[in-house]
Parts: structure tokens; C-alpha cells; sequence
């Protein structure tokens, strides 16, 4: 097998088209029974994308009737089907398929990938297993006494009743203001335990009409000229975000759409952020403020302990609950992949990183020939994951091409180059809001050091994803 892509959500997916195109035999390992990647795993009530769902497609495969300006989970599930259906993707999918671990052989050249469905050989290994697919769960002291029901929000239990229910959601972050408010509609009584509040701007959840979508379909530059505006307003909010004065306005916008739901002083000052906009992700809802403000919610301080079943906050207040909802994201600075990974020396990925990724381009790491990552350490900004993932399939299938006309058996970055890169890419980061806004957030790795973050804008991450060969690696 020339090439074995790990994971069928967007990234696979775009993957395997552009693979195809290039005919290059490959196969794709998927560990569930369905692809979709995160948006397979996430089906928690009313879990919608957070980018304008024109911009959060592939732009070879535009959707000109989508339902909402932001799309829903089942839409975007659907949209992932219909992309596999429509290149004819599916037979190449090797579904319940989870790797166990991959394994550079330097006798041959190859990766050797065990997996729940066998063992498999390949010239080049795409990992394209994404940031937000291992659900955090904290541990908390006493947890052993609660007797109730507990569930991250990644793996809701389908048709949950919470009728009479008193719920403790863990969290506070883009699930959260999600399901919350529908949680709180049907429960007895909801306690949001927050440790920082988030930055929640208004939301233009709007639907698209049916004459909309008609007018997308039949004028499709329509549709290019709306995505094309909407990449430049994320393009000028990423440079925004370094002026103190746009992060002002943005804040402001964030503190009235709090008091138009919230009238109460000492709730107000519970939701106002002490850090500078940005520096955590930045959230949109129009139901957030209204739901908290609901008299039959309460927010507390981060859980410090549990005692004889009961929920103890930091400000020493108990809560007795009958189900806990963790909302407590995914492991974003550290890919959890990168254990499964054996490279040319004998080390895991996780083992040469030591708890901080270092990665050239966020695609090609050091020591590990013939591995691309897609979405890998510090390629996260404030934009549309679609536009990086284009950036960054380009940028591996011409590698391949080339490769594969010079027939190359093993590539790999050179290791200077690789440490010149990071050592830009984090002096850029320095006196960035993803560094220096007054927050803690998943962008640091358990070094303190920021493994997820672009520095700069993602025009710029294409023009340096473009200007880079096949000579920029050592080659065999």
C-alpha cells in the first residue's frame, strides 16, 4: 500500500479525495463504525459549528443548501456522507479499524500499522485523527461516593430524560453553551460549576430560506463570494486580536450581550472575564446569558471535591445533584496519536516531544520518515478548519507526487530546519493574547510552552505551506 490515512472525519476525508485524484493507492482506517470525526462523536442537544457553515466545507465541494447560516451536527454529519458518496470514497474505508500503534521498519522503509482489524503495510502514513477527539475528564476527589449518572458531553447517552432531574454541568466552555440551554428547559434544576468564565459574543443564528439556497445552487459564485467575505472577516479578526483597541470593542460587544440578559449584579460580575478576549477561544450565543439568568439555574465556582455524594465549589458551597455532565473538552496540546507512534529511533512521538510538540509546518515531525500529521501542533487559529486542512493536503500531496516521480522511498525534515522553524513560531507567539492575555487555556502544553496556536494569519500559513519542497527534506 502506498499510503494508509488514519481517521475518516473532515481531514481524512479531503485526504482521500485529493489522493485519489493524484491516483495514489491508499486506504483509509477508520476506529468507529461511521465517519465524521467529531462531529460522529459529539451529539449532545443542539450542537451547531461556531464557523458560517459557507466556510466550513471543503471548497471543491461546496453544500448550497445548508439550513442554517451556522449548521447543525446532523447536517454536517450528513455533509460528511454525501462527500464520501459523491467521490466514491467508501469502498476505501476500512471501518472498526483502530490502530493500536504504528511502527517506522527501517529494513524496508515502511510503516507497520497494527490495528483492531490486522496489520498494515505502507510507504507514507497520513495521521489525520484531529485535536478534539479524546474526550478530558477531570479527576475529582470523592468522585467515588457519587452514586448518580456521569457522562462527558462527547458521549451523550441517546434520548437522556432529565425531567426532575438536578444537573451539575463541569464546564463552561463551547459545549456548554450549547446544551446547557436545553438542559435547563427540561431539568429541575441545572448548577454550572465554572472555574473562568468565557468571552460569549452575539450569535447570527439565522436559518437560510429555501429561495437562498436555490439562488446557491443555481448561481454558485454567489456562495464563493459570501465564503470569500466570510475568510476575510476571520483573516481580520486573527490580526485584530494583536490591537488592543479592536480587543476593547470586542469585549464591550461581549459585556452587552450579557446585560441584556442578566440584571443581576453579583451573577454579572460572576460571567465578566478577568482576561483580554482571545486568549481563551472565543464563543457565540444568543441562549447562553438568558438560560443562566433562568431561575432555575445556578452558577458556582470550579468543583473542588465531592463529599458523601454531594458537589463542594472552590467557594466551599455543596451541591446535591443527580447527574453530572462533564463539558470539559478534549486533549488539544498534546495529540493523543502521538503514543501510538514509533519513529526511526525506537521513541513515540510523545516521548521525543516530552509534553511539547515540535513540528515542522504542524505537518512533518523530526525522526519520523514518510509521516504527515493533518491539523498538528500550533496550525490553530480563528478560522475555519477546512481552509488549514486544504493548506495543508496540498502541501503533503505535492510532496508525494514529487516523491513518488523521483522515487524517493523515505523523506524526512531536516532536523535544523525543523528547530529554526519552531523557534520562529514561538518568538512570534510571545506578546500574542494566546500567550499573554491573562488566561490558562488548552493552547499551553504541559510545559507552559503554546503547542496549538498560528501566529499569524492563515493567508500566510498558505504561502508558506505553497513555497515548500520536497528539498526542504533529506531524501532516500
Amino acid at each position: 500500500m502506498e499510503v494508509i490515512v488514519v481517521g475518516a472525519g473532515f481531514a481524512g476525508i479531503g485526504a482521500a479525495i485529493k489522493l485519489k485524484e493524484a491516483n495514489f493507492d491508499f486506504v483509509i482506517l477508520e476506529k468507529a463504525a461511521d465517519i465524521g470525526g467529531v462531529w460522529r462523536e459529539n451529539t449532545y442537544p443542539d450542537c451547531a459549528c461556531d464557523i458560517p457553515s459557507s466556510l466550513y466545507s471543503f471548497s471543491f465541494a461546496p453544500k448550497a443548501n445548508w439550513s442554517h447560516f451556522y449548521a447543525r451536527q446532523v447536517e454536517i454529519q450528513q455533509y460528511a456522507k454525501d462527500t464520501v458518496g459523491r467521490y466514491g470514497l467508501h469502498d476505501s474505508i476500512r471501518f472498526h479499524s483502530e490502530l493500536y500503534e504504528a511502527r517506522w521498519d527501517s529494513a524496508r522503509n515502511e510503516w507497520l500499522l497494527d490495528t483492531a482489524t490486522g496489520r498494515y503495510r505502507c510507504r507514507y502514513f497520513i495521521a489525520a485523527t484531529g485535536p478534539m477527539h479524546v474526550p478530558v475528564t477531570p479527576t475529582i476527589t470523592g468522585m467515588e461516593t457519587f452514586s448518580g449518572d456521569r457522562f462527558h458531553s462527547a458521549q451523550w447517552p441517546k434520548s437522556y430524560d432529565f425531567s426532575n432531574k438536578r444537573v451539575a454541568v463541569i464546564g463552561s466552555g463551547a459545549s456548554a453553551i450549547q446544551f446547557l440551554p436545553v438542559v435547563r428547559k427540561q431539568a429541575q434544576h441545572v448548577t454550572l460549576f465554572q472555574r473562568t468564565p468565557p468571552w460569549v459574543l452575539p450569535k447570527l443564528d439565522v436559518r437560510i430560506s429555501p429561495a437562498w439556497q436555490r439562488r446557491f445552487e443555481r448561481f454558485p459564485f454567489l456562495q464563493r463570494l459570501l465564503r470569500k467575505a466570510l475568510y476575510i472577516q476571520f483573516e481580520l479578526l486573527n490580526s485584530g486580536l494583536k490591537w488592543s483597541t479592536f480587543t476593547r470593542r470586542l469585549q464591550s460587544a461581549g459585556i452587552r450581550n450579557m446585560e441584556r440578559a442578566i440584571n443581576d449584579s453579583s451573577l454579572l460580575a460572576k460571567l465578566t472575564p478577568d482576561y483580554t478576549i482571545g486568549c481563551k477561544r472565543i464563543l457565540q450565543s444568543n441562549t447562553w446569558y438568558p438560560a443562566l439568568a433562568s431561575d432555575n439555574v445556578t452558577v458556582t465556582d470550579g468543583v473542588s471535591h465531592i463529599e458523601d455524594g454531594q458537589l463542594v465549589a472552590a467557594d466551599g458551597s455543596t451541591h446535591e445533584v443527580d447527574v453530572i455532565i462533564f463539558a470539559t473538552g478534549f486533549e488539544v496540546a498534546n495529540p493523543p496519536i502521538a503514543e501510538l507512534i514509533v519513529c526511526a529511533g525506537g521513541e513515540t512521538l510523545a516521548q521525543q516531544w516530552a509534553g511539547s510538540p515540535n513540528v515542522y509546518l504542524g505537518t512533518l515531525a523530526e525522526d519520523c520518515p514518510n509521516l504527515f500529521l493533518t491539523f498538528g501542533p500550533n496550525l490553530y487559529t480563528f478560522s475555519s478548519a477546512f481552509v488549514i486542512i486544504e493548506a495543508q493536503l496540498k502541501l503533503i500531496i505535492r510532496t508525494l507526487t514529487q516523491a513518488r516521480r523521483r522515487q524517493v522511498v523515505k523523506l524526512q525534515v531536516y532536523a535544523e530546519k525543523n528547530r529554526d522553524y519552531n523557534v520562529e513560531l514561538q518568538q512570534a507567539l510571545q506578546g500574542t493574547v494566546w500567550n499573554s492575555g491573562g488566561c490558562s487555556s488548552y493552547f499551553m502544553d504541559s510545559n507552559g510552552r503554546n503547542s496549538s496556536n498560528w501566529p499569524w494569519t492563515t493567508c500566510a500559513m498558505r504561502r508558506r505551506f505553497a513555497a515548500f519542497r520536497l528539498n526542504d527534506c533529506e531524501t532516500s
